[in-house]
């Protein structure tokens, strides 16, 4: 496992304060075309991913690639998340990995 360049859990919210820098979001699919995926972060706010999926989506999908503006994500990686996800509990990891327990997340 390559550990020089870790992938930063977040939501919308938090996806502004990592610009240029490598994360990873749990999005629901709500459209893609064309190149950009719309989707709603665990947070209810919509964010952009940029990149050609590899393959059909399933409603939740993880990506990990570099923020590059406060809404949208470069893709670099795609995983299906399945059709159901507790959003809320994903929402509060990405909080935990950037307050006061940021110290236990990569």
């Amino acid at each position: 496992m390559d550990l020089s360049n870790p992938a930063v859990f977040v939501n919308a919210e938090l996806l502004r304060m990592y610009v240029g820098r490598r994360v990873r979001a749990v999005i629901q699919v709500i459209r893609s075309d064309g190149g950009t995926v719309t989707g709603k972060s665990t947070d209810d706010q919509q964010i952009f991913i940029k990149g050609q999926p590899p393959g059909p989506l399933s409603t939740f999908v993880e990506v990990i690639g570099v923020a590059d503006s406060n809404q949208s994500i470069r893709a670099e990686i795609w995983s299906n998340f399945g059709d159901n996800l507790d959003t809320v509990s994903y929402n509060r990891i990405c909080q935990l990995a950037n307050g006061d327990y940021k110290h236990l997340f990569i």
